[in-house]
């Protein structure tokens, strides 16, 4: 019956010949009678709970017997079948225990890798590119060398930084993050070098910069893309000849920092056109780490809403509709991880604290397509509860933007033309959502 059912089976006389078989073999399931000459069931069941904890044991005894097979629950067994039994009562009982046996498995699994992801900065995610992500991560960390991180727009870049610096030996030392394009140029320098008291109109008192701060420690300059040409020069030096000078100071200062940068722009784009230095991006190009989008990974959303849930609610046990799952999977995310995130905690916020339904997601989400996201919500019905309808049309008309972009390479006049709208035009969208393309014209 068990044959038929699709389970290669084997067999033993006894609890003896059950002994010797499992020296050599180990077993997903063993059902085994109590009463058995030489080698009893009980004494079999210790010595596979010792020997073989993964393996279940389902106990068969007399009906008139049914104490002993509670006692053998008491002691580990999964289940057990009183004689006479029916056929369909195994069936059910053999396949709950294997289920049961492969779940607990899947459990010790993730526990496992949860630590392991705990360890790596909060890194989520198994799919094939994230265990290579990291096994590099583990692997760089134990140098010095810098490194460049590349990737879009919300896929984690300064996690990524993080997991390298605290899985390093500079791990009890600052690390320190610095968004290059955040801050104005004529003040850059000085948030990087510090100053001297007096060195500039409002420098009323001696500053460290970010390169002191971190000395020992961890640099993350992100968006390096974004950081002018003379900075640039200054930069280089101070990886090349590991010394610089506050601005206004006549002394080097000595330091021992770990740069890491990161940026969602072609560096090497930049390059060839002129506008990074080739030197510079050789310096820290020396290990390169290139993370996937979102998309490209759609088997880690499970995790990843499993996790931004608890970590917006401080609770578990979180329910998704599978239609919601579905429409999650199919969707384009041109925001990456930064925008599932925005999307549960917005559900959460307008009430879906316990289960996530179809109906609690933007609308853009409801229209997504697999393969690219083609369709742009027409024909979708207005739910009773209403929408935001400015937030709708706002995502539809980003996304457009991020196509129209990817088609023509990054270059904003080809874009323009191509949605049949003006340069200024453009360049005001992209500005208003936060869009960075690749040229500079």
């Amino acid at each position: 019956m068990l044959h038929r059912e699709g389970y290669r089976v084997e067999a033993a006389a006894d609890g003896a010949q059950a002994l010797a078989r499992l020296k050599d073999q180990a077993y997903d399931l063993i059902i085994s009678d109590i009463k058995m000459p030489r080698v009893g069931g009980f004494e079999l069941l210790r010595h596979v709970r010792e020997t073989s904890p993964d393996t279940v044991m389902i106990m068969i005894t007399a009906f008139s017997s049914t104490e002993e097979a509670v006692e053998a629950m008491k002691q580990g067994a999964y289940d057990y079948i009183t004689k006479p039994f029916k056929n369909e009562e195994i069936r059910i009982i053999v396949r709950n225990a294997l289920e049961r046996r492969t779940l607990r498995q899947e459990s010790r699994r993730h526990q496992a890798e949860g630590a392991r992801r705990q360890s790596l900065g909060g890194l989520i995610g198994q799919s094939r590119c994230m265990q290579e992500l990291y096994d590099l991560i583990e692997k760089v960390a134990a140098t010095r060398a810098n490194v460049l991180i590349t990737g879009e727009s919300g896929t984690g870049k300064e996690v990524v930084a993080k997991a390298i610096h605290y899985n390093s030996d500079r791990r009890d030392m600052p690390f320190i993050p610095i968004n290059c394009g955040a801050i104005p140029e004529n003040l850059l320098e000085s948030e990087l070098f510090g100053h001297e008291k007096g060195s500039f109109t409002g420098a009323i008192s001696q500053k460290q910069g970010l390169f002191e701060v971190a000395n020992l420690g961890t640099l993350f300059l992100d968006e390096i893309g974004e950081l002018p040409p003379m900075m640039q020069v200054k930069l280089l030096r101070v990886i090349q000849e590991r010394e610089f000078r506050r601005v206004g100071g006549t002394k080097n200062i000595r330091c021992d920092v770990r740069v890491i940068a990161a940026t969602n722009k072609d560096l090497e784009v930049e390059v060839k056109s002129g506008a990074f230095r080739e030197d510079l991006f050789y310096r820290l190009n020396v290990i390169r780490i290139e993370l996937p989008p979102l998309r490209e990974r759609r088997e880690d959303i499970p995790l990843l809403v499993e996790h931004l849930y608890q970590k917006l609610t401080g609770r578990e046990g979180f329910q998704i509709e599978e239609a919601a799952m579905r429409r999650l999977l199919e969707y384009r995310w041109p925001g990456n991880i930064r925008e599932l995130e925005n999307v549960i905690e917005r559900c959460v916020v307008l009430g879906a604290a316990d289960r996530l339904t179809a109906q609690a997601l933007p609308l853009p989400l409801q229209a997504a397509q697999a393969g690219g996201g083609e369709t742009l919500g027409t024909g979708l019905e207005i739910p009773d509860s209403g929408f935001d309808l400015d937030a709708y049309l706002g995502a539809i008309e980003q996304e457009i933007l991020q196509k129209a972009l990817e088609k023509t390479g990054g270059v904003r006049k080809k874009a323009a033309e191509l949605l049949g709208i003006s340069f200024r035009s453009i360049r005001y969208r992209l500005a208003k959502f936060g869009i960075s393309p690749d040229d500079e014209e």
